[in-house]
């Protein structure tokens, strides 16, 4: 940790806690496989874990990234100009490149099998490239789930150009039309990348949200996936 970066975190963290003493703490940059950010209280202690990927980075972000751990920490009130210039370090094109690059090279994807017992995604994709898309989508990697998630239904992982669903659709009463709908919807992903408008992300563009109302069963589906 170096003295600039100690400094800082001394002048975040009477930011957003001006009364309370200084704990003892440590900043590490660490290399995760992406521009993750982490923040620990142990035994009265505070350790910080920052993305390599953050080395170099300026200042005034750096300090926006201390402000809203520290604040997430101690359940404060975030301030909007350091989420929104986080966001905006985050979304710049130099930055999601490196992060694709450091995903492929550190990140370890779990591929399992496209066939399930009631379903076959690679199938499924097929089907739908067909129907939808004029057969002119290449297809991804495709993989069932390590578990049965509730919480994360499906996504697309464009590092490693890979679909994921969960298991929890591989059952007898789940009917077609929902797990084909989720990996319509990832396929929208695959075809409608997020942008970066001003200091947001955007995941659903209008492009994105027009095509999925194209999808026949759209509110079957929607129902179904309210049961999960």
């Amino acid at each position: 940790m170096t003295p600039k970066l100690a400094d800082l975190f001394h002048s975040v963290y009477r930011e957003v806690r001006p009364r309370a003493p200084i704990p003892e703490f440590e900043i590490r940059f660490y290399p995760f496989s992406n521009l993750n950010n982490t923040i620990r209280l142990r035994e009265g202690r505070i350790l910080v874990r920052l993305s390599d990927l953050l080395e170099g980075a300026p200042e005034t972000v750096l300090h926006s990234i201390l402000h809203i751990l520290i604040a997430k920490l101690y359940r404060k009130e975030i301030e909007q100009v350091h989420a929104a210039r986080y966001r905006r370090f985050i979304g710049s094109h130099a930055i999601a490149a490196r992060m694709h690059l450091i995903r492929q090279m550190r990140g370890r994807k779990r591929i399992a099998s496209p066939q399930g017992r009631r379903f076959h995604l690679e199938e499924i994709f097929d089907d739908l490239n067909q129907r939808y898309f004029y057969g002119l989508m290449a297809r991804p990697q495709m993989t069932w789930s390590a578990n049965h998630s509730r919480h994360s239904l499906g996504h697309y992982d464009p590092a490693h150009n890979t679909i994921v669903v969960s298991r929890v659709f591989d059952r007898p009463e789940v009917p077609r039309f929902a797990i084909e709908y989720l990996v319509y919807h990832e396929m929208l992903h695959l075809r409608h990348p997020v942008k970066l408008r001003g200091s947001r992300r955007c995941v659903h563009s209008r492009e994105f949200q027009a095509e999925e109302k194209l999808f026949p069963d759209l509110q079957k589906a929607k129902a179904f996936l309210k049961t999960l």
